[in-house]
């Protein structure tokens, strides 16, 4: 009994550690909420994999638990991940499953896969098949054939076919036919609504068994001539044009396209999803029809190749055929706690985190992953640090608050290494453990400033701008108030005081070895109000006052609210409210808006001047209004916790959801795409059209911009996905998204891989001192 008890209490705990405390307590204490806290529902995440060929991939089908493929008129079967070549039909141009049977379509016949080997039916060149009332049909150029017992027996009336045309009906009910009515030229075959259609080059005709009928629209017309394939799915009868889908319904042909959110145009395949969904083929990627939305599956990040010849879907895995491949897109049950998972998994088995900070990969010459030594090593562990903290807040997970402190101090770390008080580097880089070379580049393109450490260990490097410090605070000021005990609250004080300390003590900037303002350190007058630094005035004046007020918040340090009041003096707020630049165009930099964000998540902790705060609140409500239209789930969280007003927080989380597990960040491409127009209900602003999903670009640190359509590195770089890690902990920490009701742990959690190698070879050199 008592083993019992014990076991029950542990499952609990565990449960608790997982789950979260039912409601957190937050830092903005809003009085009214307008949003309503979403579930965390299994969902369908799609998992990617590609395999590549040096031959286009021409058909592609599932049977029996094998993949197979078409190569230069060959059949393949797909083996773990090598194509296999197998004997069987030569001039094979599509794979087919119908009823419970893989068919092959040969130039040279039709054959039915039987016991592992080809057996063929026929010799004639047949172009394709289709279930046609409980039976499967076959069609050449000019006839169908009813297939039963493996026998093909042709549907053409004895008399011939007739004709729609009235001209040649006589009055007793038969036809004078000049010329023989033919059934062809057909290219495919369906069945939709008990009727016979055949698609024609740019025409469609349907058969009743015994009229060709060629005049059964009453509306409509093609949009192009250039017909490919055809697919009926329930109410719908859908052709592939090269300028949209032709959609008959009923009578009626209308047209899927850029305008109804098709995203490319120009179609080429069609195969039934596995939820009513439509896989559609284009000659830049795929694409997925859902009721209400369209996803779109670009090259490279999903497909090997761009042209897609072919798709088959079986369960709940679609296989897509390209000119260079097969792209592979499973989708599996998901909750948004086990993606936090999956990625915490993958920062820890790619090598990420080195001496506590958190980096992201890049292929050396040797095609090797090594960590990239960046110009922000804080700014880009700050948004983990913060992750941990907020996990750590929700759970109680001591791991979590492991993984914290170790973050934090790296960042304290960036302090203590230079000589300077309260003077961050913005990188640290071994002499002897690290791979990766020190960037000859700093601010703005010039030369990087690295300094040797007396111990000969260790360089770090200078000329640190404002990103850095207002990662700083950012990430350290949550450290403090949500995790640190003891000496590591005392630790995490002193850090914000030491920087207020030398921007105050300095002149409101930053001072590097050689007593000169760094770069991009700056927050004294004769920059922000001279022409040379005027444009930064909004942005770099909304850093300062949160930087002043956060050293105030967690020392009480008189000093600090005094500098406070200088930079109010100065004026420095009169520009908060406009702090993101529209205009012009050169001086717009998305990473503006990451930086900004973190500002307003410590001015509204630390601010309680009810006059400043409706400063605040206005700045922070013109630029939601300007970022909302790109749905990214960090500024749509932050908005709702820090106002308590509605703020799409279900597309919050569908962003979320549409993060690809795939880190490696291929190549993209979206401004081909048709469907790049406005959405309805939001106005760009700022530029740009419309947001892109973060399905359709890969996935992002730092700015997090989802206007660009194009971008990538073209499989060279390994991003680190601690963007998610914090959009999702501090959306839990503020009670906006709910823990998953479901307690199944393959829905939660994900286990470590066993005996592979990922990414970057572990760290091996001088450990980090000790920070005390």
């Amino acid at each position: 009994m008592k083993n019992q008890f014990y076991f029950f209490l542990r499952t609990f705990i565990l449960l608790f550690l997982i789950m979260g405390r039912v409601a957190a307590d937050d830092f903005f204490h809003t009085q009214q909420r307008l949003w309503t806290p979403e579930p965390d529902n299994v969902y369908l995440e799609q998992v990617s994999q590609k395999i590549p060929t040096t031959k286009p991939v021409q058909s592609v089908a599932f049977y029996d638990g094998t993949c197979y493929a078409v190569m230069e008129n060959h059949i393949y079967t797909l083996d773990d991940q090598t194509l296999n070549k197998m004997s069987g039909p030569e001039q094979t141009e599509r794979l087919l499953v119908l009823d419970n049977k893989l068919w092959a379509l040969s130039k040279a016949g039709l054959y039915i896969l039987k016991n592992k080997n080809w057996k063929k039916l026929d010799d004639q060149h047949f172009k394709d098949m289709c279930i046609h009332q409980g039976a499967v049909h076959a069609a050449t150029r000019e006839d169908v054939y009813r297939i039963e017992n493996e026998t093909l027996t042709n549907i053409k009336p004895k008399e011939g076919y007739l004709s729609s045309d009235k001209t040649m009906l006589m009055a007793d009910g038969t036809q004078v036919l000049a010329d023989p009515v033919r059934f062809g030229p057909i290219e495919r075959i369906d069945s939709y609504s008990g009727t016979l259609y055949a698609l024609r080059p740019g025409q469609l005709v349907l058969f009743d068994g015994a009229i060709v009928n060629e005049e059964f629209i009453d509306w409509g017309a093609f949009p192009s001539p250039n017909t490919h394939d055809m697919l009926a799915l329930g109410s719908r009868l859908f052709i592939t044009t090269d300028r949209g889908l032709a959609v008959l319904r009923g009578a009626a042909l209308t047209t899927l396209d850029g305008k109804d959110r098709l995203p490319y145009e120009a179609t080429t395949c069609l195969a039934k999803g596995f939820d009513n969904d439509l896989w559609i083929g284009t000659t830049t990627g795929a694409i997925r029809m859902l009721k209400d939305e369209w996803h779109y599956f670009g090259p490279y990040h999903w497909l090997p190749g761009d042209y897609v010849n072919d798709i088959a879907v079986h369960d709940k895995s679609v296989y897509i055929a390209t000119n260079s491949g097969i792209g592979i897109i499973k989708y599996e049950p998901y909750t948004l706690l086990k993606k936090a998972a999956f990625y915490e998994r993958h920062i820890n088995e790619w090598g990420h985190k080195r001496l506590g900070f958190v980096h992201s990969l890049v292929k050396n010459d040797k095609g090797e992953w090594i960590r990239h030594i960046s110009d922000n090593d804080g700014g880009h562990t700050a948004p983990y640090l913060a992750a941990m903290c907020f996990k750590y807040a929700v759970t109680g997970d001591e791991k979590a608050r492991e993984e914290a402190v170790d973050a934090f101090k790296a960042m304290i770390w960036l302090d203590k290494i230079t000589p300077k008080d309260g003077f961050i580097a913005r990188a640290i880089w071994s002499t002897t453990g690290d791979q990766d070379k020190m960037g000859r580049h700093g601010s703005g393109g010039l030369p990087a400033k690295w300094y040797p450490t007396e111990d000969g260990k260790w360089y770090w490097k200078g000329d640190t701008s404002s990103d850095e410090v207002t990662a700083h605070y950012y990430s350290v000021s949550i450290f403090h108030d949500l995790v640190a005990k003891g000496r590591e609250k005392e630790l995490a004080k002193e850090h914000l005081e030491k920087i207020a300390s030398h921007i105050i003590d300095n002149g409101f900037l930053l001072r590097d070895m050689d007593d000169k303002p760094t770069r991009w350190g700056r927050w004294d007058p004769d920059y922000l109000q001279r022409p040379y630094g005027q444009y930064a005035i909004g942005l770099n004046g909304v850093e300062i006052q949160s930087f002043l007020l956060a050293a105030y918040g967690v020392s009480g340090d008189k000093k600090f609210k005094e500098g406070y009041q200088q930079v109010l003096d100065w004026g420095y707020h009169h520009y908060t409210v406009r702090q993101k630049i529209t205009f012009p165009p050169k001086d717009i930099a998305p990473w503006d808006d990451n930086l900004a964000s973190r500002c307003y998540y410590t001015l509204f902790r630390y601010t309680d001047d009810p006059i400043m705060r409706s400063i605040y609140l206005r700045s922070l409500e013109r630029t939601w209004e300007l970022k909302r239209m790109e749905h990214v789930s960090l500024y749509s969280i932050l908005y709702g916790a820090i106002t308590g007003n509605d703020c799409e927080l279900d597309l919050a989380v569908k962003h979320l959801r549409e993060w690809t597990l795939d880190c490696v960040v291929d190549s993209y491409k979206n401004s081909h795409r048709s469907d790049l127009a406005p959405e309805p209900g939001y106005v760009p602003y700022g530029g740009g059209t419309r947001g892109m999903s973060p399905r359709e670009t890969s996935v992002k640190g730092g700015s997090r911009n989802a206007l660009p359509y194009d971008g990538g590195a073209g499989g060279r770089v390994v991003a680190d996905p601690t963007g998610f890690l914090r959009d999702y902990w501090m959306a839990r920490y503020h009670g906006m998204i709910k823990a998953p009701t479901v307690t199944d742990p393959d829905l939660i959690s994900v286990k470590p891989h066993k005996g592979q190698q990922f990414g970057a070879k572990p760290y091996n050199g001088p450990p980090r001192p000790e920070i005390n």
